[in-house]
């Protein structure tokens, strides 16, 4: 990022001055920083329910700080504000143009026009993810409201809309984090970070854009496509009126199955001659779903997760076999973006660097999924952690990749006593019956869900009759994972490293460090022949290592937070990780994918 900080400029609008958007210095970068630009994330947001005609509103917003959540009720309308920021980003990131902390309350703003393609359309607002709460202002007139910093959310903004004119869109967030003893599902997000709690994310953090629907649309779409060829389908609509729907699937531009149906209602069909999706193999099939006018596309992938007994053994079973899963804990932090990655070229690095080591899973950790602070929820909070469950599993249970839900993770937000993760075990299996869930990760395991998982650090304990976490024993009757373990420290050379005093002085907090590379690699090949041996004697399915990158002051990854050094030595961790699926293999009598 050389010489942006100095490029800031002022933008005179009527009477107030606008600081110019520049990228400010953030304490570390990536390859990808400065190829942001100021047209970040171009690609259409949700290529699993994707309509032709929509435009990207990301872009060159503007920002100004609000004096409290009161500041909702004088919405400052046709203002010019003191800077501009770029959208998406969190606003306590260098992307973002502004690095602020503690930002709770915040204005946000652009204006749009509508195609002419659009037709008088009605009009969907769409934002990725606003972290954490939303309130949508369309030319002076409130159109919506959001609750939740993970999650999609729609607005239907056709009635404020001026289809000839410019429109002012304008955004008040909310995000408290963990300040005024408020409890949310935040993830790792600390007003103070401090070794393993790290800056937060406020505001619009995903892509934003409007799509034109018909008065009658399509609003979710629930496909779960089997290893038998079967695709059970449920078309979802606005009126609920019982409209006729048409699916077809497609492999490449060839037809291959189709079904009609009547929307909201569930239904299926069969194709033959399928090719089944797996980690080695992800085949992947285009789907069109059209309701009168109204046409989304999507895809699919045909596999069936389930778990069952073999050689005595419960076992996870990826198209009735059982497939040993290894792969990282991976916390989707970027050093220059915080939540938002810069670029998807980035975070496809990040996978390809993992799957050519030999990982065939990744364990997305405190940021999707959200964990709840350490304070105990009451009633309401518990409540509102549930709808946003559901949100979770509703929104992503389509993605054939993901195949286990984690509910809790070392008892963040769980009310042990009460043990709630029993029902909402039940209440996930509901919304998504076509897979796993683990209740309970690490600690507090009461025997819900379907793994009994162990949080080990300094070695391995899977599905060994030996443990150090009294309040989880192994349990034979349900799926035996090392849930986390590793986690080896290595301090890298400050040209690596999170340059935050906070973050440099808690390194040495990290469970175990090694001077040297060559320790560090040393070390990691000793956990994973322990974890090896595991396998082999006792009735392990599973492991996670702790982490993919750096993060802040944990530096314990594969790679340091900024992607330019690698920690691992490649030879030695891909016949580590190679042997690992061999013992299972061996253990289990069956192949390995």
């Amino acid at each position: 990022m050389k010489n942006r900080t100095n490029a800031i400029r002022l933008r005179q609008t009527n009477s107030q001055q606008t600081i110019q958007y520049a990228a400010k210095q953030p304490p570390l970068t990536t390859p990808w920083t400065d190829k942001v630009g100021t047209n970040p994330w171009p690609e259409y947001p949700r290529p699993q329910f994707k309509r032709s005609k929509w435009k990207n509103l990301n872009g060159i917003w503007q920002y100004q700080s609000a004096s409290g959540l009161d500041a909702v009720q004088n919405p400052p309308f046709e203002q010019p504000f003191t800077n501009e920021v770029l959208v998406p980003s969190c606003l306590e990131s260098g992307l973002s143009g502004l690095q602020e902390k503690d930002v709770k309350y915040s204005w946000l703003k652009t204006n749009f026009t509508v195609p002419s393609s659009f037709n008088r359309s009605h009009v969907l607002l769409n934002f990725g993810a606003v972290d954490y709460e939303a309130t949508v202002f369309i030319n002076g007139k409130q159109a919506g409201f959001h609750r939740g910093g993970y999650f999609h959310f729609a607005v239907d903004i056709t009635q404020y809309l001026s289809f000839e004119d410019e429109n002012e869109l304008l955004v008040f967030t909310h995000d408290p984090t963990d300040s005024d003893n408020y409890v949310i599902p935040v993830g790792k997000q600390r007003l103070t970070p401090d070794h393993m709690f790290y800056t937060p994310c406020s505001g619009i953090w995903q892509s934003v854009w409007i799509e034109a629907v018909p008065e009658e649309y399509i609003t979710q779409l629930d496909l779960d496509a089997n290893m038998h060829g079967q695709l059970n389908v449920t078309v979802h609509t606005a009126t609920k009126n019982g409209t006729s729907v048409e699916v077809k699937v497609y492999d490449g531009h060839e037809e291959i199955g189709s079904g009609k149906h009547t929307s909201d209602q569930p239904f299926h069909f069969n194709m033959s001659n399928i090719k089944l999706w797996s980690p080695k193999s992800p085949k992947l099939y285009n789907v069109t779903v059209t309701m009168g006018t109204d046409t989304v596309e999507s895809y699919i992938g045909f596999r069936t997760i389930s778990k069952g007994t073999v050689d005595g053994v419960t076992r996870p079973l990826l198209n009735g076999q059982f497939v040993f899963m290894f792969g990282t804990l991976d916390q989707g932090y970027w050093p220059d973006g915080l939540y938002t990655p810069p670029t998807k070229d980035a975070m496809v690095y990040d996978l390809k660097f993992l799957k050519d080591l030999g990982f065939n899973m990744v364990r997305k950790h405190t940021n999707t999924n959200g964990d709840t602070v350490t304070i105990l929820p009451d009633e309401a909070q518990q409540q509102e952690f549930t709808r946003q469950l559901e949100l979770l599993v509703t929104q992503l249970k389509n993605h054939p990749s993901i195949v286990i839900w984690t509910i809790y993770n070392e008892g963040w937000g769980q009310i042990i006593d009460d043990h709630p993760e029993f029902n909402l075990t039940e209440l996930v299996k509901q919304w998504d019956p076509t897979k796993l869930v683990d209740a309970t990760s690490g600690w507090h395991d009461h025997g819900a869900g379907d793994f009994s998982d162990n949080h080990h650090y300094a070695s391995p304990q899977c599905g060994t009759p030996f443990y150090s976490q009294p309040s989880s024993p192994y349990d034979s009757s349900r799926i035996a994972i090392q849930g986390e373990f590793g986690g080896l420290g290595h301090e890298a050379s400050i040209d690596h490293l999170w340059n935050v005093k906070a973050a440099l002085d808690t390194i040495n907090n990290t469970y175990e460090m090694a001077a040297t590379l060559e320790a560090w690699n040393y070390r990691s090949h000793m956990l994973l022949q322990e974890l090896e041996d595991q396998i082999h004697r006792f009735n392990c399915s599973a492991g996670v290592w702790t982490q993919t990158t750096d993060v802040e002051g944990e530096t314990n990854g594969l790679m340091t937070y900024d992607r330019r050094m690698k920690r691992v030595e490649e030879k030695q961790w891909k016949a580590d990780i190679r042997a690992l699926y061999d013992a299972a293999a061996a253990r289990s009598n069956s192949t390995h994918d």
